[in-house]
């Protein structure tokens, strides 16, 4: 049984992130596990990065995903879960390995993104990252044919 579940949340994505919540939820309700939500927000605070931005644009930037975060909390899990919420920044599959390293994770559930090949082969998908990565196990779940 998991004890400790990272879900790293999608904010900018309607309904990309809320099934592998809704199966973090079913987890913990079965082991009574504790669900780490993790958004991570690119890093604007990089000096090339950030002199493009006024100066309070990343505080503003956290504060308001950590305000979207509660809501998408608030909706998807049920308040008799045990759950945290984080908001990182950086590479998105670095930093999903290091919270769930940081929270001592045992497991990571995930959405993975519908892609072409191509953009497989050019980019590489955040999800593929971390399973390859991953010293622990990872739930992907796959994008849902309409």
């Amino acid at each position: 049984m998991f004890k400790q579940i990272l879900v790293p949340v999608d904010l900018n994505e309607q309904g990309f992130s809320d099934k592998a919540v809704e199966l973090a939820v079913w987890h913990a309700k079965q082991s009574n596990a504790t669900i780490h939500l993790l958004n991570v927000l690119p890093g604007i605070h990089m000096s090339m990065v950030s002199s493009y931005f006024p100066k309070d644009a990343a505080r503003k930037m956290k504060q308001d995903a950590q305000h979207q975060l509660n809501l998408f909390a608030e909706k998807y899990i049920p308040d008799e879960i045990i759950h945290h919420m984080y908001i990182s920044e950086g590479k998105a599959w670095t930093t999903i390995l290091e919270q769930a390293s940081r929270i001592g994770a045992d497991l990571i559930i995930m959405p993975s993104h519908q892609r072409s090949k191509l953009d497989k082969v050019m980019l590489g998908s955040v999800a593929s990252k971390v399973v390859e990565n991953s010293p622990i196990n990872v739930l992907v779940l796959k994008p849902q044919a309409h």
